[in-house]
């Protein structure tokens, strides 16, 4: 195993050789395929009524990408050794292919973060209100342009590619992949956050928790706890919004989040094109929903506005007040999780 620095380079990566046994292209496509019927089944389990969104976008050009990686890998193993509009393939094309995407998938995980960010943030202030299709256009075009944008930047990069022609001298059965240092600290900052809130307002959210019920409500299975009756329809604070934000996210993402501990302390290196994945992605979307919604709790009215879009939690049904006279003999009102 061995360590790749450049003195010339602005950024910082890991380059990470295993010698793979007789059958690495096999197990390289088996991980490929093992990651797309992953993104297809977080795909189909996700709430389809959701509004556009950047991410949502970019999720589905991800997993088109994976698509087209394991095409490749396919198709080259299968025929082995031909020639394409003049261009030689052989299996020494598999692990550059491989490579080209680990490095594009390391180098997006920040841009995607901080576009999706400023897409929620304009979407929650109104700043911007296009029309839909519009907005359809637009971020069909954004997402091409970034996926161009860090590409171009993996190919023309001196580094990389020394890095990259540097494959030659690796035989078949020896392909380096690399680990993206953005994901590890943008995974690190996420759970250093949900920490610290917990820790802020863990007296709260216990006592949430010991409250919450399980029933079924118009053919749904619900959470409820009952929750005082001066609370309003709005966000009031921003320190009683946040135990209802916590119990909302982690009842959701409660083993990602155990599963990104468990990578932090035992510093697992989980390859770039492994590691961005749409569970991932969906995973920063709720976190950024949420630190949205903190950050502005001033301006929540759940009665009157449309929320941004989260595919797994239901943030909207996480405050509304009912008053459900006929559940379990309950005649207070009650705050309805769904999660």
């Amino acid at each position: 195993m061995t360590a790749l620095t450049s003195e010339n380079c602005s950024f910082q990566y890991q380059l990470h050789q295993t010698s793979q046994p007789l059958d690495g292209n096999c197990l390289l496509f088996l991980i490929t395929l093992g990651k797309i019927l992953l993104n297809i089944l977080t795909l189909g389990m996700r709430r389809k009524n959701t509004h556009q969104n950047f991410m949502e976008y970019f999720c589905i050009s991800l997993a088109f990408t994976d698509l087209l990686l394991l095409v490749n890998i396919s198709i080259i193993s299968y025929f082995r050794d031909f020639v394409l509009l003049g261009i030689r393939f052989t299996k020494y094309h598999i692990c550059l292919f491989t490579q080209i995407i680990s490095f594009t998938y390391g180098f997006l995980h920040y841009p995607v973060f901080l576009i999706a960010c400023i897409d929620y943030y304009l979407n929650f202030s109104k700043a911007t209100k296009l029309p839909f299709k519009c907005q359809k256009v637009f971020y069909f075009f954004a997402v091409i342009l970034i996926w161009i944008s860090v590409l171009t930047y993996v190919l023309g990069d001196p580094a990389i590619y020394q890095s990259l022609k540097a494959q030659n001298v690796y035989s078949y059965h020896q392909c380096p992949f690399y680990i993206s240092i953005q994901s590890y600290w943008l995974s690190f900052s996420m759970v250093m956050i949900l920490f610290m809130a917990f820790i802020t307002s863990w007296s709260e959210v216990i006592t949430l928790v010991q409250a919450v019920r399980i029933t079924s409500y118009m053919n749904e299975t619900i959470l409820y706890f009952p929750f005082s009756s001066h609370s309003s329809y709005t966000g009031s604070s921003k320190k009683t919004l946040l135990p209802k934000l916590i119990v909302c996210f982690l009842g959701t993402w409660l083993p990602f989040v155990l599963l990104q501990i468990i990578i932090l302390l035992l510093k697992v290196q989980i390859p770039a094109y492994i590691e961005m994945n749409i569970p991932w992605l969906y995973f920063v979307n709720s976190f950024l929903i949420a630190t949205v919604f903190w950050f502005n709790c001033h301006k929540l009215n759940f009665r009157n506005m449309a929320l941004p879009a989260d595919p797994f939690v239901n943030w909207k049904c996480c405050f509304i007040p009912l008053t459900i006279h006929n559940l379990e003999q309950i005649e207070k009102p009650i705050s309805v999780i769904i999660c």
